[in-house]
């Protein structure tokens, strides 16, 4: 259990950071319906932030997985040196390249109304870009407390720009509308801040890794540079593929729902705050997979490899089934907050939710499970399966999200995740063969998908009572926590912290 005892201390320090992070921009997000009364008028935004994560892939190409598998056998310093100057260059290249894209991107987009949205979304991919192997270098080098400075300290800058345009500015000109500072703010410019907010949090992030950024030596290794992108050129693909089934939904969805412009502008709105919502799932995901994907490729040449991904899998399921409980169960809480403190309207779809939680799940396994093709260099099937994925993602929004609007998009998505997962399994059995505990990975997904036809059951009975589905909900959460105690008492006794509550026998 020693492997899983560093995973643990490893994800609790970059998770707590990613969490704090995650969890801080979610709640800046989340917020834009207590600043726009309106979710169409979100819209354009939301178009923009689904476009980010998918050419962020683009711009990557692979590199930070790449470097992580590379520094097992190469020369750290080289491999550092050339990848950031391949990076550098690239970004560049993309983001040139974009420039004079700049009237098509804002024509497709339908972004006419903000067409300064695709500049600053330029300027926020190129230098999020730069960030990315400095961060890859302290996770590879088990620097925990340097990557958790950096993120928090990003977020709340990120923060702090975006209360100070859309909140502090705003009441400040009304009682000194003459102020010098009228002069440099565009109120019409609104909840495009969000975006200037992002900007700045890169610049500050690259000023933090600075000494990581002076690490980086003008030596091109051609060779080794042939060599990597001949391992991370299916990646490339593996990064598109997964960003399209990540942000289909919300970037197509206007344009495919057979509605008027204002009403189809409304549920795109609608439908990126309830992708927020699900996201929850994913943030414990992303925590975990800042400390695992080291962890798995430095634990590859140990004997007992595979048996430590198998339980780190067990936990990891465990995990994401207390996070689906918990937005699954307190759906009514969520839909009273939004009703109360926002617009009622923010509350549509929100039945949606649960369908698009445990998708997460299942694309939370998914990454788990590809750790076989990136170790055994057969990253050509990890591109496969996502290729499908997408294909999958793409024929199913446009077939269901005209008919079922958000309901549609959610299946899709959930069919695409499930999809990946099952194939990624089997395949991963045939080439690199991990003892899974898939009997009580089953029951646990299972077991919380009951709990949660249960609460429903229950809610559906005894209607617009808040108290009674929070109490039952955290009953049945009670329920979950006394199940799973009982069936991995021995393992969670030898976990720090949990050896507390569950002593040796």
């Amino acid at each position: 259990m020693s492997g899983i005892k560093k995973l643990a201390g490893q994800t609790l320090w970059y998770g707590v950071p990613t969490i704090a992070y995650r969890f801080l921009g979610y709640i800046m997000n989340m917020a834009l319906p207590f600043f726009i009364d309106l979710p169409e008028d979100t819209a354009d935004l939301v178009q923009v932030y689904a476009m980010i994560p998918f050419l962020n892939a683009l711009y990557a190409y692979g590199m930070e997985t790449a470097y992580f598998k590379f520094s097992q056998s190469h020369d750290k310093s080289t491999l550092y040196s050339t990848l950031s100057i391949s990076l550098f260059s690239s970004t560049i290249f993309f983001s040139i390249l974009l420039l004079f894209l700049k009237g098509d991107i804002t024509s497709i987009a339908h972004l006419n109304n903000h067409p300064e949205y695709v500049l600053w979304m330029i300027g926020i991919l190129a230098i999020d870009n730069l960030n990315t192997l400095p961060f890859a270098k302290l996770r590879q080098e088990n620097r925990p407390k340097m990557y958790a400075f950096a993120r928090v300290a990003a977020i709340f800058t990120n923060i702090g720009v975006v209360v100070f345009f859309l909140v502090i500015v705003p009441a400040f000109l009304k009682s000194h509308p003459q102020s010098f500072i009228a002069n440099y703010y565009n109120p019409h410019f609104g909840i495009g801040y969000y975006l200037v907010g992002n900007i700045i949090e890169n610049i500050v992030t690259l000023v933090i890794l600075q000494k990581e950024l002076r690490q980086i030596k003008f030596k091109f290794n051609f060779p080794l540079w042939k060599e990597v992108i001949k391992y991370s050129a299916p990646l490339i693909i593996v990064g598109l593929g997964g960003m399209i089934n990540d942000v289909l939904s919300r970037l197509i969805y206007r344009h495919v729902v057979d509605l008027p412009e204002q009403q189809a502008n409304h549920e795109a709105g609608i439908f990126a705050n309830i992708f927020r919502l699900a996201l929850l799932t994913t943030i414990m995901i992303q925590a975990f997979r800042m400390a695992a994907e080291p962890f798995f490729f430095n634990q590859s040449k140990n004997e007992n490899a595979q048996r430590t991904y198998a339980r780190v899998m067990k936990f990891f399921v465990i995990a994401c089934c207390y996070m689906f409980l918990f937005i699954a169960l307190f759906l009514d809480f969520f839909k009273w907050f939004f009703s109360t403190f926002a617009n009622k309207n923010w509350v549509e779809g929100f039945g949606a939710i649960p369908i698009l939680a445990l998708g997460n799940v299942f694309l939370g396994i998914y990454y788990n499970l590809s750790i076989w093709y990136k170790l055994t260099n057969k990253n050509t099937y990890g591109a496969i399966i996502t290729i499908v994925g997408a294909i999958i993602t793409i024929v199913l929004n446009i077939i269901l999200i005209p008919v079922l609007h958000y309901y549609g998009a959610a299946i899709a998505t959930f069919s695409c995740y499930l999809f990946m997962m099952v194939c990624s399994y089997f395949l991963g059995q045939k080439h690199y063969p991990v003892p899974y505990n898939v009997r009580k990975i089953l029951g646990y997904i299972s077991l919380v998908v009951l709990l949660y036809v249960i609460h429903l059951t229950l809610t559906y009975f005894i209607k617009d009572v808040l108290w009674f589905s929070i109490s039952s909900g955290i009953l049945l959460i009670l329920i979950f926590t006394k199940f799973v105690g009982k069936t991995e008492s021995k393992d969670l006794g030898a976990l720090p912290f949990l050896n507390k509550f569950y002593p040796k026998r």
